[in-house]
């Protein structure tokens, strides 16, 4: 039932922003308001759950990805950048900010895993260079552009403007910063 909730929850963000009651969320999902504070006692329980759960779900998947030997480190790189959590579509300017209003202690959450030093992408990025297949850069520097470039889809309207999907914008993010502009075959 909780996962129910949860789904139910992101539905209504999606529909009417964060500015929806516990009754709305009972309505959805067709159960009594009694039964909905049986498992959340408050939208910020239930907001909280659904960022533990993308932020845990992202941190396991990455890993898998670092400790999987059958990858190259391009495309262990490639990988742990383009790693979208569950619910990613909460994660845009327009619902962060009124996350952030509403509900700062989630919301801080969110924008620490965003403005986060990526550790293991860091390590990926050194081991890279160390074996040659990564220019020698300043990593931090490297790390902030990785970043930057990845929040930038946090303006989910202009892809959705340019009829570009998340995970296929997250795709030319990393194509573009591992390979550049140029055809590879040039």
């Amino acid at each position: 039932m909780r996962e129910r909730i949860m789904k139910a929850f992101v539905d209504e963000i999606l529909d009417k922003g964060m500015k929806f009651t516990m009754d709305d969320l009972a309505h959805r999902l067709g159960i009594s308001k009694r039964t909905l504070y049986e498992h959340f006692p408050s939208k910020a329980e239930v907001l909280d759950a659904i960022v533990e759960q993308a932020l845990h779900e992202s941190e396991v998947r990455a890993k898998e990805i670092v400790q999987d030997s059958s990858l190259t480190v391009l495309d262990k790189i490639r990988a742990v950048m383009t790693v979208l959590p569950s619910n990613f579509e909460l994660v845009d300017n327009r619902i962060l900010d009124q996350m952030k209003r509403l509900f700062p202690a989630q919301w801080e959450k969110i924008d620490r895993m965003l403005k986060d030093d990526w550790a293991m992408l860091r390590e990926l990025i050194e081991e890279g260079m160390e074996q040659g297949v990564i220019r020698k850069q300043n990593v931090s520097f490297l790390i902030k552009l990785i970043t930057d470039a990845v929040n930038s889809t946090l303006d989910q309207r202009f892809f959705a403007k340019q009829n570009i999907s998340l995970p296929e914008a997250m795709n030319s993010i990393a194509d573009v910063i591992l390979f550049g502009l140029v055809p590879r075959d040039c």
